[in-house]
C-alpha cells in the first residue's frame, strides 16, 4: 500500500491551487459592499429540489453564559475553530474540507444561500464530514445596512435553503460584509431560530490574497487557546496556507474543532 505523507498532500495541494488560481474567486466579507468578482448576483432562485426529505441535522444550540455575539470560545482549552465563509469555487471547497479531514481537523463552515443555490450538494457533503454548517445569509449583501424586511429575508432565505437540505436552519448565523451583527440583525438572527451570533477574534484577511505566506503568518500571530478564525472558500491562496495553519496547531498543541465543540 502506498503511504501518502504530509508532504505529498501540500505538494498536490500547491498543484491544484495553482490550477484554480485563474476560477472565478468568491468575495471577502469586506464592508464596502460591493460585489467582487465570482460572487453570487443579487437575483434568487429557488434551492435544487431533494428526491426524499433530508434527515433532520443539527440544530442551533443555545449556550449559556456566553454572550449572544462570540468573538472566540474557552480559553483554558486548547481548541480553536476555524471558519469558512462558504461560498466561491466549489473545487477550492472540497480541496480545503479534505486537507481539513486528513489532517483530523472539523471546521465550521457558514454558508451563502446562492452559493447553495448552486451547489446543494455541498451542503450534506459538509455535514458527512462532521463539520458545522450554518447560514452567511442568501445573497452576501451588506446585511447590517438593510432594512428590517430585506435584512430579514436575508437570513430566513438562507435558513430556508439549508432546512431543505439538511433538515436544519444550521448551527450558527455570520452576518454578511461585517464582524458583528448590527442590533437589529442580532434581533432578526434571533427571530429566525439562532441564539448566537458567531463572529471571530482572529481575520486570517485571506480574502485579500495576500499569498499562503501572509495568511499563514496572520493566523498563527493572532490565534490563542479558544480563537475562532475567519477564513474563505473561494482563494486558492488558502488551500495553499491551509497546510501550514494546520502543522502550526500541532506544533502548539491546538486541536481544530467545531465552533459547537468549541463552546461544548
Amino acid at each position: 500500500m502506498v503511504r501518502v505523507t504530509t508532504t505529498d498532500r501540500r505538494a498536490a495541494l500547491r498543484t491544484g491551487a495553482a490550477l484554480l488560481a485563474g476560477s472565478t474567486l468568491a468575495a471577502g466579507c469586506s464592508t464596502d459592499g460591493e460585489r467582487a468578482p465570482g460572487e453570487p448576483s443579487t437575483t434568487t432562485s429557488p434551492a435544487s429540489p431533494t428526491a426524499h426529505p433530508p434527515a433532520p441535522g443539527p440544530a442551533p444550540r443555545r449556550f449559556p453564559g456566553q454572550p449572544v455575539q462570540l468573538t472566540h470560545g474557552p480559553r483554558d482549552r486548547p481548541r480553536v475553530a476555524l471558519t469558512f465563509h462558504g461560498q466561491g469555487d466549489p473545487a477550492i471547497a472540497r480541496a480545503l474540507l479534505g486537507e481539513a479531514e486528513g489532517h483530523g481537523a472539523h471546521v465550521t463552515v457558514l454558508a451563502v444561500g446562492a452559493w447553495l443555490d448552486d451547489h446543494p450538494e455541498l451542503a450534506r457533503r459538509i455535514l458527512d464530514g462532521g463539520h458545522d454548517l450554518g447560514n452567511h445569509t442568501q445573497r452576501h449583501l451588506a446585511v447590517n445596512t438593510m432594512s428590517e424586511a430585506d435584512a430579514r429575508a436575508e437570513i430566513s432565505g438562507c435558513a430556508d435553503r439549508l432546512r431543505r437540505l439538511t433538515g436544519s436552519i444550521g448551527t450558527w448565523f455570520r452576518p454578511s460584509r461585517a464582524a458583528r451583527a448590527s442590533p437589529l440583525v442580532e434581533r432578526l438572527a434571533r427571530d429566525a431560530g439562532y441564539p448566537h451570533v458567531l463572529s471571530y477574534d482572529v481575520d486570517s484577511l485571506d480574502f485579500t490574497s495576500p499569498g499562503a505566506p501572509a495568511v499563514t503568518r496572520t493566523v498563527r500571530d493572532g490565534i490563542r487557546n479558544g480563537s475562532v478564525v475567519s477564513l474563505h472558500f473561494g482563494y486558492p491562496g488558502t488551500v495553499a496556507a491551509l497546510p501550514a495553519v494546520l502543522e502550526e496547531l500541532d506544533r502548539r498543541g491546538l486541536r481544530a474543532v467545531t465552533t459547537t465543540e468549541l463552546l461544548s
